[in-house]
């Protein structure tokens, strides 16, 4: 048989694989198309960069149709806000399996292993494989380690610093030392911020080290912590120093960061804070009050079993404290590798009260449901689970050898028999109540992004089911002009090449010039019918159409619309969107029976109707040279008795050129009651029966005369 030791740490090996294929399940489902916290985009495209040999991306003249979410644009320069280690860590599964998942489940495993060896360390194997369990059923390290996010990543390099750390000062091995050093380099390199508030006590106690054996020596060797900690040191100083270089490769200074370059105002500090619209002035009483909330939430819904974790690990870090107040020789290391985790702590909590992150996770403090907090927790504050893990190992092992003499003192007042059906029947009680809480603590999370995943799996129904060869698709900005903001799984190539190139749906001039830089692609128009929001439950009707260029000295169209029953009259209008003195041309048809047909033409000129042979609207009537484009409006606007009207609308933008004129052909087609103009609510959507009544009816076609 294996001795116990090997049990033990086989057991903690299953509770790390356990870990790493939960996670990868989750995010194979949970996040199959990735989740709201759009950041994951950004890595991920990052990650695509790394393995293309580029730390930016160059679109030219056309950058803004580019542009992803949280880059940094500069002219036609493209880079990330955040530093590229998280994003490195996806690359090598992508490289190796092309798949990045597999990253997330290696971290996931790794952490869990960590945190073994982290409370093996720092008190015995038993409560490391209890704080392993713990650790890996929290459902801020399941449901936020499933993301590709930096903060499980990060972890994974401050617990590799940690154990290397308390193995160089337990065992005084300088080659720990040196993988101590690296790993918090590397943790600065992915977070700065966080590496320093994880490092902080580590770095404090390794300078009380190096002052105390300099006190003591001679001078005639080198003591053995200031060759340690000096190791740990000049490792992690050369990564700060790689951290300086590509801040200067990519902002031209070595200490502004990306994400300074970025949003300025966006980072540590008090007063007013500021990432794009939205700024906050930022005071201690705010912030204490932010914080607050989010250490409440962890610590009742975000941490293994939710309060009763938390209790575990109250009581876990009291019977520690009473042990180290014992023999302290005999605990030493335990009490400084005890004290360290304590120090981690104390040192994340109080530095997060300076950083405006929190504040920003709660959108409304007193409701955890609303905001990213509902569906990631507090975030910022992952690195808390290594300590809350850790104590509520101590209480549980503790819990477990007090139970011998539990059953001692039943016996001493009753019957053997007794005594054990008392204990085995307290036993599963705790069992039950930790797992029930448990489970319902991951479970509501968890539901709440599936229900997210329902809701993009409706949204990129068509995407996903046309087979793109040589394609150019506008996607729409509901968030502004992002990419991948919402849309995380419609991401480019770095070269923006490939089968598929996604580019913004944004003004005529723009959406020509994306065109004319992909003349061979065959163009497609991504739109949906409703509007997006962060709700899960408010779902989108997509759909996916061909476009193509039409062009010709005049370009002769033909619209044709559905009429229900009780309809007196339609009014026609063309206008064009850069007409002066809001010229427009129109006619009424009375009793338009049950379809309405219009024609119209549009020449390098003008726009006319023909029902309205005297009327012309100008083309371009702005005078603008540099941008000879238009949008040409055409709207069927029916009205019954009542007065309640129903209009079918299309928008088709132009490029005049000389005497010749172009069109994106299908035009834009939405179909609004009431109003004329309604925007993604009423998009056209054909072939739905679901999406419209069925007296809707939505034709058009235009045909080129020859110049």
């Amino acid at each position: 048989m294996l001795p116990s030791a090997d049990g033990t740490t086989l057991a903690a090996g299953l509770v790390a694989v356990a870990a790493g294929v939960l996670t990868f399940a989750v995010a194979a489902t949970v996040f199959a198309y990735h989740s709201v916290n759009h950041d994951e985009a950004v890595y991920l495209t990052q990650a695509a960069m790394l393995l293309s040999g580029q730390l930016e991306l160059h679109a030219g003249a056309i950058a803004d149709a580019f542009r992803p979410w949280f880059f940094v644009q500069d002219g036609g320069r493209l880079y990330p806000k955040y530093t590229p280690v998280p994003a490195a860590m996806y690359a090598v599964s992508m490289a190796i399996l092309g798949e990045p998942r597999a990253t997330l489940a290696v971290v996931a495993a790794g952490n869990a292993f960590l945190v073994y060896l982290l409370g093996s360390m720092a008190f015995d194997r038993r409560v490391g494989v209890v704080a392993a369990v713990l650790f890996a059923a929290s459902p801020l390290a399941l449901v936020t380690g499933s993301t590709f996010l930096p903060y499980a990543p990060t972890t994974f390099l401050n617990l590799c610093f940690a154990v290397a750390y308390l193995r160089s000062v337990r065992d005084r091995s300088l080659p720990a030392a040196g993988v101590a050093g690296v790993a918090v380099g590397l943790a600065f390199f992915a977070r700065p911020y966080t590496a320093v508030l994880f490092a902080s006590p580590f770095i404090c106690h390794a300078l009380v080290g190096v002052l105390s054996s300099l006190r003591e020596c001679e001078f005639r060797h080198l003591p053995g912590p200031v060759r340690r900690h000096g190791l740990t040191a000049l490792l992690g100083t050369l990564f700060v120093g790689v951290t300086l270089a590509y801040n200067l490769r990519l902002t031209g200074s070595p200490l502004t960061f990306p994400y300074q370059a970025f949003a300025p105002m966006d980072g540590p500090g008090f007063g007013e804070r500021r990432i794009l619209g939205h700024s906050a002035d930022y005071t201690l009483g705010l912030a204490l009050e932010s914080n607050a909330y989010a250490l409440w939430y962890l610590a009742t819904r975000w941490v293994a079993a939710g309060p009763i974790g938390t209790l575990l690990a109250l009581a876990g870090f009291g019977l520690a404290f009473r042990r180290w107040s014992g023999d302290g020789r005999t605990h030493r290391f335990e009490r400084t590798a005890g004290l360290l985790l304590v120090g981690v702590a104390v040192a994340v909590v109080v530095g997060n009260v300076f950083f405006w992150g929190t504040h920003n996770l709660l959108s409304t403090f007193s409701d955890p449901t609303d905001g990213l907090v509902s569906g990631f927790g507090p975030f910022y504050h992952f690195d808390l689970l290594v300590p809350f893990s850790v104590f509520g190992g101590v209480a549980a092992v503790a819990g477990w050898r007090a139970l011998p003499r539990l059953r001692r003192r039943i016996e001493a007042v009753t019957t053997a028999r007794a005594a054990r059906t008392v204990v085995v029947v307290a036993v599963a009680a705790a069992l039950l109540t930790g797992g029930v809480a448990a489970i319902a603590a991951v479970e509501t999370p968890l539901d709440r992004n599936a229900a997210h995943a329902e809701k993009y799996e409706v949204a990129y129904e068509p995407v996903e089911s046309t087979s793109f060869e040589d394609a150019l698709v506008f996607v729409p900005t509901p968030y502004g002009e992002w990419q991948n903001h919402p849309f995380q799984a419609l991401r480019n190539e770095p070269g923006f090449g490939g089968e598929v190139v996604y580019a913004l749906d944004r003004d005529p001039g723009e959406d020509f010039a994306v065109l004319d830089a992909y003349p061979n692609r065959t163009a497609y128009r991504y739109a949906y019918r409703g509007e997006w929001t962060p709700d899960a439950d408010r779902h989108v009707s997509p759909k996916l159409e061909p476009i193509e260029v039409r062009r010709g000295s005049t370009l002769s169209a033909g619209t044709t619309v559905g009429v229900p029953e009780r309809v007196e009259r339609a009014r026609v209008r063309l206008a064009v969107d850069g007409a002066d003195g809001g010229d427009r041309a129109g006619y009424v048809v009375d009793d338009p029976g049950d379809s309405v047909a219009v024609d119209w033409t549009v020449d390098a000129d003008a726009a006319r109707l023909a029902g309205d042979p005297n009327s012309t609207v100008p083309v371009d009537g702005e005078g603008d040279e540099d941008d000879p484009t238009d949008t040409v409006v055409l709207t069927v606007t029916l009205v019954d008795p009542a007065g309640s009207t129903f209009t079918y609308r299309q928008e088709a933008t132009i490029r005049t050129d000389g005497d010749r004129v172009e069109m994106v052909w299908p035009p834009e087609r939405s179909v609004c009651r009431l109003v004329t103009e309604c925007g993604n609510e009423g998009t056209y959507i054909p072939g739905d029966p679901d999406a419209h009544p069925e007296w809707v009816v939505f034709e058009t076609d235009v045909e080129a005369d020859a110049a």
